[in-house]
């Protein structure tokens, strides 16, 4: 994952999961950008979940959409690999969400109380001719009082954001397998538009 070495080599935290695909790394990539993880259940009732807090407390700004992809910056594009990027305080109710313009504002952004997270998806052809897809999730806190905050939330949502990962590689396959003429626009939980 050379991109996502460029955009965080050095993290506290990571997570990778991968599949088999019967399909074109390009297609696979295509398919990653149109996915959306509002299209799960499992995703929305998780997210919602996770959002009581920041409802019950309010937001002195007004409610925000429920947390998802367009949240993420889009940090790079090569023919075999994407990496997205976030930046916040995640433990918080309201994820503390920093805004970053693009690759360069990621690299160069330095908060000590603030947590990156860079998201990859990398493709590579498999002996057996199908592509491999795997995606690895880091985070990088550069200081002890974020990483003691986020070690608490990592503990917490890791083993469900897991099964959040396989659920979207699940859905990144059915689709990418699917004949071009078939695709749509959007990959869902189900491979449906």
């Amino acid at each position: 994952m050379h991109l996502l070495d460029r955009y965080l080599p050095t993290y506290q935290f990571s997570e990778t999961h991968a599949c088999l695909i019967a399909a074109e790394p390009a297609a696979i990539l295509d398919s990653v950008v149109a996915y959306r993880p509002d299209s799960d259940r499992f995703f929305r009732t998780v997210i919602g979940l996770r959002e009581i807090p920041m409802r019950l407390l309010g937001r002195p700004d007004g409610p925000r959409a429920p947390f998802g992809f367009d949240d993420f910056t889009l940090l790079d594009r090569s023919a075999d690999e994407i990496v997205y990027g976030l930046v916040g305080r995640f433990w918080r109710p309201d994820y503390g969400l920093e805004p970053v313009a693009d690759g360069p504002a990621f690299q160069a952004f330095a908060a000590g109380d603030v947590a990156r997270l860079a998201l990859a998806f990398a493709t590579r052809r498999h002996p057996d001719g199908r592509t491999l897809l795997v995606t690895e999730t880091r985070i990088d806190c550069p200081s002890r009082a974020a990483r003691l905050k986020f070690t608490l939330y990592w503990l917490v949502i890791r083993p469900v954001s897991g099964l959040v990962r396989r659920r979207m590689l699940a859905s990144i396959r059915r689709a990418s397998e699917q004949p071009p003429g078939e695709r749509s626009g959007h990959v869902t939980a189900s491979g449906n538009p």
